[in-house]
């Protein structure tokens, strides 16, 4: 008996350092539209390489338009951009069933979790950058605050305005694959924002007794 435990153990710890060199490789990816890598499983246990065609980039490239200076309105377009690219990288990789939030989606299948979220996000925004199309703000790592309700750490896509060095987080987390991603303020979210509207406050709510 000890000695089945132990390979257990040796298995599932083999399993997380995979996941993790998986992570780490994904994250410090250079993207490139013919061929970069995305996460989806929960905590990137499954990795496929997509590629984007000039067909799908351009319906991206259309959302920016007229910026003229206004980081605001770029915040804006990046939010529209990302749920953009779930739609099409979720067509590719069967994600387009993804569901908002983690928990009660077990029924579905190719769900995301925070982690694959916030690790797509940061490549899709890569991506944007290098095409020009962010030009007023840098993209930075991902962050995990604390606690969320359910009391698990949560991860999001971050990013900063150049101009004044202010932080916002990037969550494509809250709503099902090809919403907008939520642009707030970093601060706020770090201190347990959820939107009201999201499917994740309904689902808690459901929940509790």
């Amino acid at each position: 008996m000890r000695f089945c435990i132990s390979v257990l153990v040796f298995i599932f710890s083999a399993q997380v350092h995979a996941a993790m060199d998986d992570i780490n490789r994904i994250y410090r990816q250079q993207p490139m539209l013919n061929a970069f890598d995305v996460c989806l499983g929960g905590g990137c246990v499954e990795v496929k390489r997509v590629a984007i065609l000039d067909a799908e980039w351009q319906r991206v490239e259309r959302l920016f338009v007229g910026v003229d200076g206004s980081a605001e309105l770029e915040r804006q377009q990046i939010a529209l951009a990302i749920g953009e690219l779930e739609k099409i990288v979720g067509a590719k990789i069967g994600s387009a069933s993804d569901r908002a939030g983690t928990f009660g989606n077990a029924d579905f299948p190719n769900q995301q979790d925070c982690n694959d979220e916030a690790i797509n996000s940061t490549t899709y925004m890569r991506l944007m950058r290098k095409a020009g199309l962010i030009q007023l703000h840098a993209i930075e790592d991902m962050r995990t605050r604390n606690f969320f309700f359910s009391g698990w750490p949560h991860s999001t896509a971050v990013i900063h305005e150049i101009r004044t060095g202010e932080r916002y987080a990037v969550d494509s987390w809250f709503y099902d694959n090809g919403f907008p991603a939520t642009i707030v303020p970093f601060a706020l979210w770090k201190s347990g924002y959820i939107p009201e509207d999201s499917p994740v406050v309904k689902s808690s709510a459901k929940a509790k007794p």
